[in-house]
Formats: structure tokens, C-alpha cells, sequence
């Protein structure tokens, strides 16, 4: 059975056993880990002045189709080279200020969300957010680490992108655009070529991005059936494009492990569990970490010799994976408990 979340009693149960300095600990933890949307919650709450100034400062929304034309010429003079070779197109100045022009456009094209024109500003800020993603691999500029010096966090762009989209076009739109739009841009280990630096440590999951927005239990089931769809286009060969990833993973089914594991969770015991039955079994996904979605469906009902199994065979193909022991150690404690010790 998903294990739902605290209804409001429960939830203030939990706090009052809290001090002052833990829920401190827990806020600080939710603002500085949260995507950009829940950081401007947050800060609403405990600086509503504050707040009220920048809301007020708040300059009208630039044109949508004006942003849009510089950020597609921006984004194909970036992969034709032009910034990194002598093309006559890209001046030796802006090559080198490149991460300027970066800052402003992606700002820009955030700003247009504001505006009546949100399809247009949507598409801008989807194409800021897809010439980031590809920079991981790719070198388009002169840098060890593109987005880091771009001071650009992809996670922050998508929260912006997809909390208007809910409010324009509503919350059942969302889960059809987001889940191709999560397949496509979701990256395990954050999108900075380091993995350490300033817009690393702000950057989160997209996983964690949607399930934010997902208020109702309709709409992880709306969700799941278009990302299997998503995943069928990508199975047949209609979008998602190759991942490049470790020798020996699946670097798709790895960048979509948490995503799907969240799934699991959401729906299994639920009217709409035979959707999990279309995932673990989805030719789009592959390798340890699909057997390590069947094996949290498997123990999700209850069958812990099946999980226990599945698990081990992770292990077999990775070693030591900090996530795939603490499983099969908490699903061996489930069994010893219940009497049915897995092999």
C-alpha cells in the first residue's frame, strides 16, 4: 500500500513534538533545498514587507516573440560553434561574454511567463532549458562547467515554467506537457558538468519539482498515463533522443529512477496500479535500475521473497550502491519480521 501523506492533525502532532530549533533546521531545509517557487513561499511568510517591495518593483514582462527569436538564434549560433571558433556571425567580445547573454535571455524568457502570450514565453524558456541540458556533454562555449558559470539552475527555470503552466492552462494541461518535458530534461546527479559549485547546491530533482504540483491523487494517475505514453513515443522512436551516461548503466532509466520510484509510490494499492505493471515491464527502460522498480513494486505488495530477489540482482550488476543495500538490508529485517526470510 502507498504510504499517503500526513493529513493536517497528524502533521501538527508531528511538529509539537519538535523544539524550536529543529523546526528552525526543518524551514531552512525546505528553503534552501526547495525549487524557486517554494523559496518565494517561504520568504512571503517570514518577510511579507519585504516581499510587497519586490512585488511592487516587479517591471512589466518583456515581448514574448522578441525573446523567443533571440533565444533561438542565440541557441543555434551556440551549436553551429560560432562561439567557440573565428565565425564573423559572434563577435570576439560577445564570445567571451557569452554567459551574459545566457543570463539575460533565460531571465527574459522567465520574465515573459508573467504576459498574456504564455505559449510563446513557454517555448523560450523550453529552449534556454533544453541548450542548458545538452551543455553537460556538449561544448558550446569556453568553459570547464557552462551552467556554473552561467549561474544557471535548470531545476529553478522548470519550477518557473511549469507552476505558470498550472496557472494558465491548468493542472490536468501540466501533467501532459511535464511528463514528456521531465523525460527529456530529468538528470540524476544535476545538470553541472562538477557536480559541485554555487548553482549545484541549489539545483533538485524535476521528480521533486512536479510531485510538488501534483496537490490531488487524480493527478498522479493523469501523470503516470502520459509518461508511459511519453515513454512509448521513445520506445518506438518518436522523441526522448540517447542519454549518454556510465559504462554498464541505462542512463535513461538511471535519470528517471527517482521519478519512478515516486510513482510506485503514489500508486500502488491504488484503483490505478496496473499503470506499474506498464512500467516495469516498458521497453523504453532497461538495466538495474528497472529491476530495481520492479523490486519496490514487488515489496510495495507484499511479495518480499520476489523483491528480496530482484534486489540482489541489482547488487549483482552494481556493487555496494548505497541505495540498492539499504533496500535489500530493510527488505531482509520485513521478511525475519513477518517469518518469510528471503534467500
Amino acid at each position: 500500500m502507498a504510504q499517503g501523506r500526513l493529513n493536517r492533525d497528524q502533521f501538527f502532532d508531528k511538529l509539537g513534538e519538535m523544539d524550536e530549533t529543529d523546526l528552525k533546521k526543518a524551514l531552512w531545509t525546505l528553503y534552501w533545498r526547495g525549487a524557486a517557487p517554494l523559496r518565494e513561499r517561504v520568504e512571503a511568510i517570514i518577510d511579507p514587507q519585504s516581499n510587497e517591495v519586490r512585488a511592487r518593483a516587479v517591471k512589466a514582462p518583456p515581448d514574448p516573440k522578441v525573446v523567443l527569436g533571440e533565444v533561438r538564434q542565440f541557441a543555434t549560433l551556440a551549436r553551429s560553434g560560432s562561439y567557440l571558433a573565428g565565425d564573423r556571425r559572434v563577435s570576439p567580445k560577445e564570445r567571451s561574454r557569452w554567459r551574459h547573454t545566457f543570463r539575460r535571455l533565460s531571465g527574459d524568457a522567465q520574465d515573459a511567463l508573467r504576459g498574456d502570450d504564455f505559449e510563446t514565453a513557454a517555448a523560450a524558456v523550453a529552449a534556454m532549458i533544453d541548450l542548458a541540458c545538452e551543455t553537460r556533454e556538449l561544448d558550446y562555449f569556453r568553459s570547464e562547467d557552462p551552467l556554473e558559470a552561467a549561474r544557471f539552475v535548470v531545476s529553478d527555470a522548470v519550477a518557473v515554467l511549469w507552476s505558470r503552466m498550472r496557472e494558465v492552462r491548468g493542472a490536468v494541461h501540466l501533467t501532459e506537457v511535464a511528463s514528456a518535458q521531465l523525460l527529456s530534461w530529468e538528470s540524476r546527479y544535476g545538470w553541472t558538468r562538477r557536480g559541485d559549485g554555487w548553482v549545484s547546491a541549489r539545483e533538485t530533482s524535476l521528480a521533486t519539482v512536479l510531485s510538488e504540483l501534483l496537490v490531488v491523487p487524480d493527478l498522479w494517475t493523469n501523470v503516470a498515463g502520459h509518461y508511459l505514453d511519453a515513454l512509448d513515443r521513445v520506445a518506438g522512436g518518436g522523441g526522448g533522443g540517447q542519454r549518454r551516461g556510465r559504462p554498464g548503466r541505462q542512463p535513461r532509466t538511471e535519470a528517471m529512477s527517482e521519478w519512478n520510484g515516486l510513482l510506485v509510490e503514489r500508486l500502488a494499492g491504488s484503483d490505478h496500479e496496473q499503470l506499474l505493471d506498464r512500467l516495469v515491464a516498458h521497453p523504453a527502460l532497461a538495466g538495474p535500475e528497472l529491476t530495481f522498480v520492479q523490486a519496490r513494486l514487488a515489496r510495495a505488495r507484499g511479495d518480499l521473497e520476489a523483491a528480496g530477489t530482484l534486489v540482489q540482482r541489482c547488487l549483482t550488476s552494481a556493487p555496494g550502491h548505497p541505495e540498492y543495500r539499504l533496500f535489500a538490508e530493510e527488505t531482509r529485517s520485513f521478511s525475519t519480521m513477518t517469518g518469510s526470510e528471503t534467500r
